[in-house]
């Protein structure tokens, strides 16, 4: 039973997903900020969907951010992400990007990458 129920979660989210990527396409002017939110840890990348190319990628995995992750929950880890993936894009030359939000409820983690890039200067 729960097999079914988690089948249909996700079937519903790539239903979400399409929907959304029909409207949402990353271009090398102004690419796509891609989040995908796991029970464990959150992956955010900056693609160039155009040149088919991921451009930046961070997540709560990355080496350069486990240290500062250690004491943190998951939606002030989402945060430090945001605004890492902010850092990157910033030092790439790219200042403004359109948000997937992957078919995920903009909430909790997933609103936390938004605001954390807010704040380090990207432009959504």
């Amino acid at each position: 039973m729960a097999d079914i129920v988690g089948r249909r979660k996700y079937l519903a989210r790539k239903r979400r997903h399409r929907r959304v990527r029909k409207h949402v396409a990353g271009t090398v002017q102004r690419p796509r900020l891609n989040v995908y939110r796991s029970n464990r840890n959150i992956f955010v990348q900056v693609i160039d969907d155009v040149g088919g190319r991921t451009l930046i990628s961070c997540s709560t995995i990355d080496k350069q951010l486990s240290p500062q992750l250690a004491d943190k929950n998951k939606v002030e880890a989402a945060k430090l992400v945001g605004q890492m993936v902010a850092e990157r894009a910033k030092e790439a030359g790219i200042s403004t990007v359109v948000f997937d939000r992957g078919g995920f409820k903009y909430s909790g983690r997933v609103a936390a990458v938004a605001q954390g890039a807010r704040e380090a200067g990207l432009q959504l």
